[in-house]
């Protein structure tokens, strides 16, 4: 749903006199006066120079997206005898339709492989919002994915042979993710992230920028640990199959606060083509609360600091009526103990299409 705030101004003057009017009058100033720089604040955060970026010609915009997602987990004990185990979704493609106004796009995307409308059994459910404007941009997200994991590389010990194990399908890994992140554009006249990621402007000169911002996410891990030892056992057969009481974990939530930083390039390479390069790092203060099975231990309790990373990358064509492209999206998120480590990496590629409509009003009297 997008919201509109429209700000009118009503002035009634009835003057009976001349001192009544000088009255009303200097009142009408200060209004205007206060008016004045409240549009000016506003028309601030969408200001653009024009001889670096095209500004959007239309209201409204229609876009089908297709989306394919690399996940994968590795939890894993720190020693030299350590332990790991990673786990990786088994992938598909998920499509669906996005509605944008201006600044905002909302979207839904579902798993072709599994199409579900019971939202309940459904092995993956993915909502994304984002706002942009020349100067801050900001998304929030959930994701979840359940009962629908692979096991891709185990490590036991040095002399147990795990190749049985791998890419074996196990339900009893699921992760929730809820989140957002806003971002400031520094160079925001001459420099446009929207360009390259939200199609909404375009750029017509090569130009760069920094940029900083915070974000927070949720996320839940849930990890039978014990459906996974006997997994283990039945594969595996005679041998001895023992997990450190690190990995004995039924659930965790963890709840992350980042500050972050990072610089984005536009290369415009021909008419209507964009390139665009961007990679931010943060760090960020991650808390987590679980359930291990050594209580008296608790080695996965964690209150520290980490540094995360983004890379994004997109290809775009774009005449203002219709726009096509890719993009690819890399984060990585670490977390490390003395006993345990964490870490997870999420990649994305898009592909897409889309058609604007509904001139702005500027944009019909050119037309006229």
């Amino acid at each position: 749903m997008v919201l509109r705030l429209v700000i009118v101004w009503v002035m009634m003057a009835i003057s009976s006199g001349a001192a009544a009017s000088d009255t009303i009058h200097v009142d009408s100033v200060k209004k205007e006066k206060e008016l004045s720089w409240l549009r000016r604040t506003i028309r601030g955060f969408s200001y653009i120079d024009e001889n670096y970026v095209e500004p959007q010609h239309y209201n409204w915009s229609v876009m089908a997206l297709g989306r394919y997602t690399y996940d994968n987990y590795r939890l894993a004990t720190v020693g030299d005898n350590g332990q790991s185990v990673s786990f990786s979704p088994r992938t598909g493609i998920k499509f669906g339709p996005y509605f944008g106004w201006r600044w905002v796009f909302l979207g839904y995307t579902i798993d072709l492989s599994n199409i579900s409308f019971d939202f309940s059994s459904s092995r993956w459910q993915g909502i994304d919002a984002s706002l942009y404007s020349a100067q801050i941009g900001a998304d929030v997200f959930y994701h979840h994915t359940r009962n629908n994991y692979k096991i891709r590389e185990v490590r036991l010990g040095d002399k147990v042979n795990v190749r049985a194990l791998e890419d074996i399908p196990f339900d009893g890994f699921n992760v929730g993710t809820t989140g957002f992140n806003v971002y400031y554009i520094f160079n925001h006249q001459r420099f446009s992230y929207p360009a390259a990621f939200a199609q909404s402007t375009c750029q017509k000169i090569s130009c760069g920028s920094w940029m900083a911002g915070i974000g927070y996410m949720n996320n839940t891990i849930e990890f039978d640990h014990e459906a996974f030892e006997a997994l283990a056992k039945e594969k595996l057969g005679t041998q001895e199959v023992k997990l450190d009481s690190s990995l004995m974990f039924n659930s965790v939530k963890y709840y992350t606060l980042n500050v972050n930083g990072g610089y984005a390039y536009n290369w415009v390479f021909a008419r209507d083509w964009l390139f665009c390069a961007s990679l931010s790092m943060a760090l960020a203060y991650k808390k987590s609360r679980g359930e291990t099975a050594d209580a008296d231990k608790r080695g996965f309790d964690m209150s520290n600091f980490n540094i995360d990373g983004i890379g994004r990358f997109g290809l775009v064509y774009n005449n203002t009526r219709w726009y096509a492209g890719a993009s690819a999206i890399v984060r990585t998120y670490n977390y490390r103990k003395t006993r345990f480590t964490a870490n997870n990496i999420l990649g994305e590629v898009c592909l897409y299409v889309g058609y604007n409509f509904g001139a702005r009003s500027a944009y019909k009297k050119k037309k006229k």
